[in-house]
């Protein structure tokens, strides 16, 4: 017989015509199983009624009627949501795709003609980052490529052009090589924007992609012309420097 679980409380068995062998075995005392009453009906199934819970139910296997309200086979079924349409409580954007695409970005550019070097870079760091737009996403490329020119001629301030070094090795023992800021302008002036620039960019993947939005020349002219880019809008006040 199968254990199902239904509401009636009953044990029903098959009529005594199909095992006329075991008519006895019904009628033992009922003293010996305190908690089964036995009641013969004048019908052709012999039916026990029992103190067991209301949803215990036993059935014969000659038994049509299946009830699998509570089947164990049924259990690990996901029920179906209580609640169907948009999800109100989850309200956060975040950018897809279609919201930073590279050919729709916008082209800044900026002549760095005596403008201090740190806060020229801090500028066009945050530009490149997308961090002057609303739809700032830390994890994403949201911002736009930024061409300087005139990078030869950008500014420091103080006694930073003897004293401030740049170094960089060449992976041999003893091949460190340190110069000035002044001795790297004239070999280099590019160098010195990107190298500014890509200190303020995040460390990783993202800061490696973001680096590639930044076009350093010297001398006035570029390449871009066809990208017809607009000047990079400066808030600081005290990035130009004052001779």
């Amino acid at each position: 017989m199968a254990l199902l679980c239904a509401s009636p409380s009953s044990l029903m068995f098959p009529s005594s015509s199909s095992f006329p062998h075991h008519k006895n075995c019904l009628t033992t005392k009922t003293s010996q199983f305190p908690l089964l009453s036995l009641s013969l009906s004048s019908s052709s199934s012999y039916s026990i009624r029992t103190h067991f819970p209301p949803s215990f139910l036993v059935h014969s296997q000659q038994d049509s009627s299946f009830v699998a309200e509570q089947d164990p086979r049924f259990i690990c079924v996901e029920p179906e949501p209580r609640f169907k349409g948009p999800d109100i409580w989850n309200t956060t954007w975040y950018p897809k795709a279609s919201d930073h695409v590279n050919t729709e970005k916008t082209w800044y550019i900026v002549d760095a003609t005596d403008k201090v070097l740190g806060r020229l870079a801090s500028t066009i760091a945050n530009h490149i980052r997308g961090k002057n737009l609303v739809t700032y996403t830390p994890s994403v490329d949201m911002g736009a490529f930024v061409i300087v020119i005139n990078a030869e001629k950008v500014a420091v301030s103080g006694k930073k052009r003897t004293q401030k070094l740049y170094r960089r090795h060449s992976g041999r023992p003893g091949g460190m090589t340190v110069e000035t800021f002044d001795q790297l302008q004239n070999r280099i002036p590019e160098r010195i924007i990107e190298h500014a620039v890509r200190g303020m960019l995040p460390k990783g993947r993202l800061g490696r992609s973001l680096f590639t939005r930044l076009k350093v020349y010297s001398g006035p002219d570029h390449p871009h012309e066809a990208q017809k880019p607009v000047d990079l809008p400066i808030r600081d006040k005290r990035i130009q420097l004052q001779r």
